[in-house]
C-alpha cells in the first residue's frame, strides 16, 4: 500500500543512470484495442472536455459500500455482470454489485498464502484476464508466506486454484512492495514491484537491471516458456542483455504503488511514491516505454537524490507532475484516465489521481504544447488506496480506514476566486503582485492563499499578508486590514523572492482550499 513517512506512522503508506553501453530497444507502438465504444469515442469527448478549464471542474464522491477490511485494489470483469472485484489486505476478494451491494462472503480467500505482516504487505493487486468470460481466470499480486516474497499468481474461479507464476524475494523490509497489476492494450500483463523497502534505496535496486525490485515488468501470462510459467515478450527491452532480468519493462521506480494503462492510446501513467520531498506522476507514451528509466534513486522528482546513483550520459524520463508533502500529502495514489460517458464533456481524456494523506484530487491534462495542465479539483475520502473503473469507464475508489467503496462524480463549478498577477524580474530577484478577486456570491471573511513556487525560488519579504514558505509551498494569510473580500471585490498582496534562474510564476492557486482561476 503506499509507504510513507515517519510523520504519519499509523497510516497505510505506499510509502538514474545505467551503463551507457546498453542498447535500449524501442518496440513499435502497441496495437490499441478498445473494451467498449465509450473508449473508442474518447477522442472527440476529450476534445470537448479540454474546452472546460480544469479549475472549473469539481470532483465529488458518493459512498456505495461499507465494511471492507483494508481494501487495496479494484477490478471489473467485462462480462455483463456489472460486478466489481475488491481485494482486501488480508487475502480476500469481495464482490460489489450496484443493485445488491457488497457481498458478505469473499469470492476468493487466499489468506493461507498471504503474508500480511507489516503495514504494506498483503494482497495488493488484481487483474482480470482478457478472456475472463470464457476462462474465469484472475491474476493476483501479493506478498507470500513465509518471507514476504512479492508474488504474481493466477487464480481460477471455477476450481478455486492458485498457481504462483513469478516471485521476487523481499524479506529484508516489509515496505515498498508495489503490487499493481494490469493488462495492457497489447494483451501482456504489467506489474510493479517497489525497490525493496527501507529508506533511500539501501540496495541500490532502482538502477540495477539484475533484480525485479524497483521495476515495472511486462510478461505474457497466456503461454509458458521452458521452465517459466509465463513468457517474456521478445520485444522487451533487455531481452538478451547479459546480467539483466528480461521481464523488466521500465526501471528506476521507488514504489510505483499505482499505475494504469490508458486504453485509448496504450500510454502508461505511473504514480511513484517519494522519499520525503517529492511525489511524482509519470506519463510515458506507448512508443517510449521500453527501457524507460524513471530516475530513482539518482532522482527524487526533478531533484538529484543520490549523486552516486547518477551516471553520465544516462537518459531519464522526467515526471510530468510533482508535488511536495508540504501540501499535506504523504503518498501519491496513481489513478486513471477518465473514459466514461456520464462526465465525458467535463473530464473525458483527463487523468485523475489523489494522495493518501491530503485526499486532494489532482487532474492532469496535456496542454497541446508539450506540457501538462494540473489543478486541484476536490477531495476524496480519507486514505484512498486505489482507483478502478467499470468496463464503461466510470471511476470508483476504495479507502483504507474505515474501509469503503466510493463512486467518483464530476460537476461544472465556476471558481469562486480569481488571481491576477504582475511581476518585475531582474538578475536573481523578482517581485510579484497578486490581486485576489472574490468571484463568488458570498463574502470571504478570512482567507489563506496557497501556491507552489518554482524550484530555487525563496521568499525574502512580503506585503499585505502574513506569508510563510515551507519547501516549495507558500501559504499567504490575510493581514488584519484585508481579511474580508465582498463578492466582486479584490485585495492585493505581494512578495519579493530570489531565484536561481527559474523566474516562472506560480501555476496554480487555491483560496481556502478552493481552486482559483488564473488570469495570465
Amino acid at each position: 500500500m503506499p509507504a510513507k513517512r515517519w510523520a504519519a506512522p499509523a497510516l497505510l503508506a505506499l510509502s538514474l543512470p545505467l551503463l551507457t553501453s546498453l542498447t535500449v530497444l524501442t518496440p513499435p507502438a502497441a496495437a490499441v484495442t478498445f473494451p467498449s465504444s465509450s473508449v473508442a469515442d474518447s477522442g472527440a469527448e476529450a476534445a470537448n472536455a479540454s474546452r472546460v478549464p480544469l479549475e472549473e471542474i469539481n470532483a465529488t464522491t458518493t459512498q456505495v459500500a461499507f465494511g471492507l477490511r483494508r481494501p487495496t485494489a479494484i477490478a471489473a470483469p467485462d462480462d455483463g455482470t456489472n460486478r466489481l472485484f475488491i481485494t482486501e489486505k488480508r487475502g480476500t476478494v469481495r464482490v460489489y454489485h450496484p443493485d445488491t451491494g457488497l457481498g458478505q462472503n469473499p469470492i476468493i480467500d487466499i489468506t493461507a498464502s498471504v503474508d500480511e505482516s507489516g503495514n504494506e504487505r498483503g494482497l495488493l493487486g488484481i487483474a482480470v484476464s482478457p478472456d475472463f468470460a470464457e476462462s474465469q481466470d484472475l491474476y493476483l499480486a501479493y506478498t507470500a508466506l513465509p518471507d514476504g516474497a512479492v508474488t504474481l499468481a493466477r487464480y481460477r474461479l471455477d476450481d478455486a486454484s492458485l498457481e504462483p507464476l513469478l516471485s521476487q524475494e523481499h524479506a529484508e523490509h516489509s515496505n515498498h512492495n508495489g503490487g499493481q497489476i494490469t493488462f495492457g492494450t497489447d494483451g501482456n500483463l504489467y506489474m510493479s514491484i517497489g525497490d525493496g523497502g527501507g529508506a533511500g534505496d539501501p540496495f541500490d535496486t532502482g538502477q540495477r537491471l539484475d533484480t525485479l525490485l524497483g521495476k515495472i515488468l511486462r510478461v505474457d501470462v497466456s503461454r509458458r516458456c521452458g521452465d517459466l510459467a509465463y513468457c517474456v515478450p521478445e520485444d522487451n527491452p533487455f531481452v538478451g542483455v547479459e546480467g539483466a532480468r528480461e521481464e523488466v519493462w521500465m526501471y528506476g521506480g521507488r514504489n510505483p504503488w499505482r499505475f494504469s494503462v490508458d486504453p485509448a492510446d496504450g500510454s502508461m501513467w505511473v504514480g511513484d511514491v517519494g522519499q520525503g520531498r517529492w511525489e511524482e506522476i509519470n506519463h510515458i507514451k506507448a512508443g517510449r516505454q521500453a527501457g524507460a528509466n524513471l530516475g530513482w534513486s539518482c532522482f527524487e522528482g526533478l531533484e538529484v537524490f543520490d549523486e552516486a546513483q547518477c551516471r553520465s550520459g544516462a537518459e531519464y524520463t522526467k515526471p510530468v507532475f510533482t508535488y511536495s508533502p508540504h501540501t499535506g500529502g504523504c503518498a501519491v495514489i496513481g489513478g486513471v484516465v477518465y473514459h466514461g460517458e456520464e462526465f465525458a464533456d467535463l473530464v473525458g481524456g483527463t487523468y485523475i489521481a489523489t494522495d493518501y494523506c491530503s485526499s486532494t484530487v489532482w487532474a492532469l491534462r496535456e496542454d497541446g504544447a508539450g506540457g501538462y495542465l494540473a489543478a486541484e479539483i476536490g477531495q476524496t475520502p480519507t486514505q484512498v488506496t486505489a482507483f478502478g473503473t467499470t468496463p464503461e469507464g466510470e471511476i470508483y475508489v476504495v479507502n483504507d480506514l474505515p474501509g469503503g467503496l466510493h463512486r467518483v462524480s464530476f460537476e461544472h463549478a465556476k471558481p469562486t476566486c480569481q488571481i491576477r498577477y504582475s511581476t518585475q524580474i531582474w538578475g536573481r530577484g523578482m517581485t510579484v503582485d497578486l490581486t485576489i478577486t472574490n468571484t463568488g456570491t458570498t463574502p470571504i471573511n478570512g482567507w489563506a492563499l496557497r501556491f507552489p513556487l518554482a524550484r530555487g525560488q525563496r521568499i525574502i519579504s512580503d506585503w499585505n499578508t502574513d506569508l510563510t514558505q515551507s519547501g516549495d509551498i507558500v501559504t499567504a494569510v490575510n493581514a488584519t486590514h484585508n481579511g474580508s473580500i465582498a463578492p466582486g471585490q479584490s485585495v492585493t498582496m505581494g512578495y519579493l523572492a530570489g531565484h536561481t534562474g527559474d523566474a516562472s510564476l506560480p501555476s496554480r492557486f487555491s483560496l481556502n482550499r478552493d481552486t482559483c482561476a488564473v488570469d495570465r
